[in-house]
């Protein structure tokens, strides 16, 4: 079942949330992660600590919030002209964004909370993306890949890997990951 949102588009709800999200942020990039507090958010934010707990129950919600803020897309993936250099494209920008140390915070934040609202939003904006690279390629007279194919061999063990270690997520490792997908027309 979807989880209902109760956040009105525009308007008071929308500015408190945007000024708490830029608190966030403000703060996390001059104080270390443990040391903030509601209080403190609150206070950068104009708003009093219980709105914060009223809106998200806790610090880990509201991380978890405003992670999948700063991990939406705010644009449609490079169109290259193919298909496999649109999906080569896409994936390497993915494995740098994840990867980094910010990627790295924002996903542990996503994946903090109980159940699945938030990690199924991110789960969407990957999604979407591909779709996008799938349709266009439609649109241009190629065979589109298959989008769960390539969240299931290429993207989950990227996270995976990004995660839980073990393995160092590279370019090479990306491109064997792409290379072993059947949909994508094979190198000769």
């Amino acid at each position: 079942m979807a989880v209902k949102e109760r956040i009105r588009v525009g308007g008071r709800s929308a500015r408190i949330q945007s000024a708490v999200h830029e608190a966030v942020t403000r703060l996390g990039a001059a104080t270390p992660r443990d040391e903030l507090t509601v209080p403190q958010i609150a206070a950068a934010a104009g708003v009093t600590p219980s709105t914060i707990y009223r809106r998200w129950g806790d610090l880990s919600a509201l991380f978890a919030d405003v992670a999948v803020q700063r991990l939406r897309p705010i644009s449609d993936p490079e169109d290259t002209g193919s298909m496999t250099s649109d999906l080569r494209a896409f994936i390497e920008q993915f494995m740098e964004e994840m990867s980094s140390p910010v990627g790295r915070e924002l996903m542990r934040d996503v994946f903090s909370q109980p159940g699945d609202a938030h990690s199924a939003q991110c789960g969407c904006f990957t999604t979407d993306h591909l779709k996008t690279i799938a349709e266009r390629a439609r649109a241009r007279g190629e065979t589109p890949f298959d989008v769960d194919e390539v969240i299931d061999h290429v993207i989950a063990p990227i996270i995976y890997h990004i995660l839980y270690g073990g393995r160092k997520v590279t370019l090479d490792y990306c491109h064997a990951l792409l290379d072993r997908i059947r949909s994508l027309p094979q190198k000769n």
